[in-house]
């Protein structure tokens, strides 16, 4: 890292930008909705002059040193609704998340190439054809509307810059196209921040590496930048991705969707990872910061060299880069009936998520369902169940019944129009429609959850009640109805000495494999109200602690309110055998059935790296995991005295970053719930 990139990310790590931000009070735009509301504004309108007001709310500040420039200096998104309204609203519709369009992917490398000035005109040019109704033209006069907006930001911003070569690429990309490194890593700065301005949110940066190539590859085969310059503006890009993520809504501050994809293959069969690839993972390895977080298409032909430099990152504690494996993610989205090109361009959500850029209004995270609780809530059955095939089929029925309330509760979806996420679409301008509205692809993703704790609990079932009758249902009933009180013993055998998955035990595994194909199973068939299918995972998101603490002790030995695991990993109290055991139980299921995502997540103590050795050992159990057709893989890299430390210091730790669930954050800005069930996953060694 230069010298100026230095000082500048000092001055991002001190957070001292933070001075410059305004709230919505200070700039009297903190009632903008009950003003819309006055006005009889419709969806479409209120974006797009809320758009406008923030752009011109905003200040152009520069941090000393900057060549890639933007701010955000307004600290928030005003409410485009009243409180009535959105009563009124939620009272006819079903709302996701925050009502707006969020976590899909968008289409920069369109907008970059051709530039501002021709988008707008393909706009103009569909206003001026015949046949246009009036939904249409409010539509399409929004997102020119948003165009011209974003237009005259960047001209301030020039102003602001005086005569340097950071100004002439600003007036350049506020009409035409990319033509150089800094033009594309400037312009795809200011779309990103569009898209937050508009509220839409968890917007991921995709195939950063694939989009971007062109120009700087441009750039060093014709001279005008040398490889470490190329380098110097993709670092400062990474950088300046930590201004302001804290701004950006999620669950936790670092939960802020922005993520980028390397490498992969193409349809016809053709390796990605190109020296651009290389160049993000140096530059993540250089800052040691949150933003942006890294995922790494892989498959059985990847080179070792790929997953060492990926090594590199795990050992400085980044919590990524997160693996795919192209070999069981693809042929997955293909047999739940994505076009084989569109599979071959997956990228990952903001957590884990397989979705396809430009042209997929997916919703990934739409719900999530327990498996532990299905299990659970089965066990009051049990004396019904003349054998093991018996009770799981109540499962299974329960399973069916809680996808059906989910899928009753998701009927009449609305969302707030998004007219420069529409810009950023395939197809949406030409067709005059908003992406609210759908796209190609209108697929649902359901988590399933506390997967490897159910898969204990049925293990220990089949064991102790059906095979050897240890215990009766009523002691069984009665032992999770009071927390295991006067069943210490019982409680024993299931917790430590059943048989539990991640320990490469047949017994439990081939139950596994056999309750991921029903969540699967259950879920086909099913079609959502915009005629896209549902899609099992294995992710958890803050479902790990939302679906744990009312959850009553379970057939596993978990006791009441204790955690499960995230995502697809094993219990927090599984007797240790080293991670490839872990690995071998974990990809003995047919992973392609649960293509929504959601990795197995490996915690490994820091000490491990004080060999250098052990950096490639990392590799080639990742590796590993690939070759056996694992789906997707996270690691993190955790020193419990440390963590333990920064409860009590945070102060000392402003940088301690961790694996939350599905991205890293900084783990003195968790909220104590998620710190602590990081201290409590186990650490491998290697």
């Amino acid at each position: 890292m230069n010298q100026r990139l230095a000082a500048l990310r000092e001055l991002i790590m001190d957070k001292q930008y933070r001075t410059c931000r305004r709230s919505l009070e200070e700039l009297g735009i903190d009632r903008l909705n009950e003003t819309f509301a006055k006005q009889g504004l419709s969806p479409v309108e209120r974006v797009t002059a809320c758009l406008e007001t923030l752009f011109e709310k905003e200040t152009p500040v520069i941090l000393p040193g900057e060549r890639i420039v933007f701010t955000r200096t307004v600290d928030q998104v005003p409410e485009l609704f009243t409180e009535q309204e959105w009563a009124e609203i939620r009272g006819k519709h079903y709302l996701h998340e925050r009502g707006y369009v969020c976590n899909i992917s968008p289409d920069y490398e369109t907008t970059i190439r051709k530039g501002l000035a021709a988008r707008k005109q393909e706009v103009i040019d569909k206003l001026n054809t015949k046949g246009n109704d009036a939904e249409a033209v409010e539509f399409l006069q929004s997102v020119k509307r948003s165009i011209e907006a974003i237009q005259r930001l960047i001209e301030r911003y020039a102003l602001e810059q005086g005569e340097n070569e950071t100004a002439a690429v600003l007036r350049r990309i506020k009409t035409d196209g990319a033509k150089t490194l800094h033009e594309a890593l400037q312009l795809l700065r200011i779309l990103h921040y569009a898209l937050w301005a508009s509220g839409n949110y968890h917007n991921t940066l995709g195939r950063f590496d694939q989009y971007i190539y062109p120009y700087y590859q441009g750039d060093i085969q014709s001279g005008r930048l040398t490889p470490e310059e190329a380098f110097d503006l993709v670092e400062e890009f990474f950088l300046v991705c930590n201004k302001d993520s804290d701004l950006y809504p999620g669950m936790q501050q670092g939960d802020n969707g922005q993520s980028l994809v390397l490498g992969g293959r193409s349809a016809s069969g053709e390796y990605l990872f190109n020296d651009l690839s290389k160049d993000c993972l140096r530059a993540s390895y250089e800052l040691n910061m949150i933003d942006p977080k890294i995922n790494i298409r892989v498959d059985k032909d990847t080179p070792m060299e790929v997953y060492e430099m990926g090594s590199e990152l795990t050992k400085i504690g980044l919590g990524f880069p997160q693996y795919s494996n192209d070999d069981v993610v693809i042929p997955g989205l293909i047999r739940k009936g994505y076009a084989e090109e569109d599979a071959h361009n997956y990228v990952v959500a903001a957590c884990w998520e397989f979705i396809i850029p430009k042209v997929a209004m997916d919703i990934p995270n739409i719900d999530g369902l327990s498996l532990i609780a299905c299990v659970q809530n089965s066990v009051a059955k049990l004396q019904d169940c003349p054998d093991f095939q018996t009770f799981m089929q109540v499962v299974e029925a329960e399973i069916k019944s809680r996808f059906e309330a989910i899928c009753a509760k998701h009927k009449n979806l609305w969302m707030i129009p998004a007219p420069v996420m529409s810009l950023l679409m395939d197809g949406t301008i030409e067709r005059g429609r908003d992406i609210s509205l759908g796209a190609k692809y209108n697929n649902y993703g359901i988590h399933g959850t506390g997967i490897a704790s159910a898969v204990d609990s049925l293990a220990a079932i089949k064991k102790y009640y059906f095979e050897e009758k240890t215990f009766s249902a009523d002691e069984l009933q009665d032992a999770l109805k009071t927390n295991f009180e006067g069943y210490a013993e019982l409680r024993d055998r299931l917790r430590n000495q059943a048989p539990k998955m991640g320990q490469d035990d047949d017994f439990a595994d081939a139950i596994a494999v056999d309750l991921l194909a029903r969540f699967d199973q259950v879920l086909q068939g099913g079609v959502n109200e915009r005629g896209g299918i549902y899609r099992a995972g294995t992710g958890t998101a803050m479902y790990y602690v939302w679906h744990a603490t009312p959850l009553g002790a379970t057939p596993d030995g978990r006791d009441a309110g204790e955690f499960i695991p995230a995502n697809y990993s094993p219990s927090l109290f599984i007797r240790q055998q080293g991670p490839v055991s872990v690995i071998k139980s974990f990809t003995k299921p047919d992973l392609q059935r649960v293509i929504n995502g959601g990795p197995l997540t490996l915690e490994f103590d820091q000490s491990i790296f004080k060999s250098k050795e052990n950096v490639s050992k990392l590799a080639t159990l990742v590796q590993i995991y690939i070759l056996l057709g694992g789906h997707q893989l996270q690691l993190n890299t955790v020193s419990r005295e440390k963590l333990l430390d920064a409860k009590k210091h945070p102060e000392n730790y402003r940088n301690l970053i961790v694996r939350v669930w599905g991205w890293s954050g900084y783990f003195v800005e968790l909220d104590e719930c998620y710190q602590d069930h990081v201290l409590n996953r186990i650490s491998f060694r290697v």
